[in-house]
């Protein structure tokens, strides 16, 4: 067992809204993966465990709160498909609206959009000798105030012996939708992705911090404003695109614990104690955006863990979407 320490409890979250929420699976099991840290991608999609979706034509509402439901085992994840799930919720959407949903009532007008922070995922395992110094490289740009830094523990390293407390099948088929979307066949840990592009492995801080000035310096695609509403937890995160997209995006919603400290009893980090920063413990997509009408999402946040929102691009796959470049994030505060 773990010891860890952390400054806020990790707990699940579920979606639901006042449009439709319907769950959608969209990864797959992890394959089998070598003493190098790599594996076949196979399969895998865009969303995160327990992930929901609400279209999003003219605006819309969801709340984040924590859940008691306990988290699917790994390899079994029962549900339906993505394009099943899309269609349900849009029949349900379209069917006479339920209760007032005048919660733009409560939210100021937005103010300028702020510059969104560049987007830096982890995927690591407290199981991997060569992780450590990709977590405390993370840990180190983190404290940037113009970097959105998320740790994204993968499952498959926990056959050496360590079972990754902070680990989940739907980080890992993340991993492998972006191994997918780069036309790769092979997973390595750790990797780095630098604003859904820029992938690197193993990277020195030089380069990371090379790849994230670069990331930057890119004219921003869309104006996201997010407004602090009347109530705690409320929120109105406002999208607008100076030119229409060319492809649709994803809305998705963070949770994550900012500081960990566990001690590691076996596998290749035996003895060891580690530190690691924004542990992602939650990751859900919560609405479509086509990129071309300015959009209002008001979002309901409970729980005690920080929260950030991410848009990012959604590319073509087989049967569902793959995560593309991300647009515009920040921080739900």
């Amino acid at each position: 067992m773990a010891r860890a320490s952390f400054n806020a409890a990790i707990q699940g979250v579920i979606l639901s809204g006042l449009l439709a929420v319907a769950p959608v699976v969209a990864w797959a099991q992890a394959g089998p993966v070598g003493s190098s840290g790599a594996g076949s991608p196979g399969g895998g999609g865009f969303f995160a465990a327990g992930s929901s979706t609400t279209p999003a034509a003219a605006g819309g509402d969801v709340r984040v709160l924590p859940s008691q439901s306990p988290a699917p085992a790994p390899g079994s994840l029962p549900g339906a498909s993505l394009v099943e799930s899309l269609n349900r919720a849009l029949d349900r959407a379209l069917a006479p609206a339920v209760g007032d949903a005048k919660t733009n009532a409560l939210i100021a007008p937005a103010a300028a959009p702020a510059p969104s922070p560049v987007v830096v995922e982890l995927f690591t395992s407290q199981g991997c000798s060569a992780c450590p110094p990709a977590d405390a490289a993370l840990a180190k740009v983190a404290a940037r105030p113009d970097v959105l830094a998320l740790s994204l523990h993968v499952d498959y390293w926990d056959y050496l012996g360590w079972e990754d407390p902070f680990a989940q099948p739907a980080f890992t088929a993340r991993q492998k939708a972006y191994a997918r979307a780069a036309g790769l066949r092979t997973l390595y840990t750790p990797q780095v992705i630098v604003a859904g592009t820029e992938s690197l492995t193993s990277p020195a801080e030089p380069d990371l911090d090379a790849v994230i000035t670069k990331a930057a310096a890119q004219a921003p695609l869309v104006a996201m404003t997010v407004s602090r509403g009347a109530q705690p937890g409320q929120y109105a995160i406002d999208l607008s695109a100076p030119k229409p997209l060319r492809q649709g995006t994803v809305v998705q919603i963070v949770r994550y614990v900012p500081q960990a400290r566990v001690e590691i009893l076996r596998g290749e980090n035996a003895g060891q104690v580690l530190d690691f920063a924004n542990v992602v413990t939650a990751w859900h997509a919560v609405a479509e955006w086509d990129g071309k009408a300015p959009v209002r999402l008001n979002a309901q946040i409970e729980g005690e863990e920080p929260a950030a929102v991410i848009v990012q691009t959604a590319l073509p796959g087989k049967t569902v979407p793959l995560p593309g470049a991300i647009l515009a994030a920040g921080w739900l505060r």
